[in-house]
């Protein structure tokens, strides 16, 4: 797969995952990666970069300070990933639309919607 011009390093593409704005060099990237097809996929990709981290801090908290079973571990982790990626998913046009604002762009009109986005 080619590289687009602005591709952040990895560095910047995490800090784009927790939510930061990348610098104006990356903005073709930052259109690529908000409107192009798959963008959904993408949003849930970045979401997971961040979630899985904190499901593992977690469970190993579970495992090793409390008396907690190992099935009660995968439990909960299961649980936070189900709530947070159907949250994420549910909430993906939003989000993009609140990503795009914060790097200048324009917000797409989404007639599939039914309504402007916000």
């Amino acid at each position: 797969m080619t590289r687009l011009a602005g591709d952040p390093s990895v560095g910047r593409w995490l800090r784009f995952s927790l939510g930061f704005r990348l610098p104006p060099d990356n903005i073709d990237w930052v259109r690529h990666e908000l409107t192009d097809a798959g963008w959904r996929g993408r949003t849930v990709l970045r979401h997971l970069a961040v979630i899985l981290p904190i499901c593992a801090i977690i469970a190993t908290l579970l495992l090793t300070l409390l008396p907690a079973s190992a099935w009660l571990a995968v439990a909960m982790v299961a649980l936070i990933l189900c709530g947070s990626v159907f949250t994420t998913a549910a909430y993906a046009d939003d989000i993009r639309a609140s990503r795009l604002r914060q790097h200048g762009l324009d917000v797409p009109d989404d007639p599939d919607l039914g309504r402007p986005s916000h």
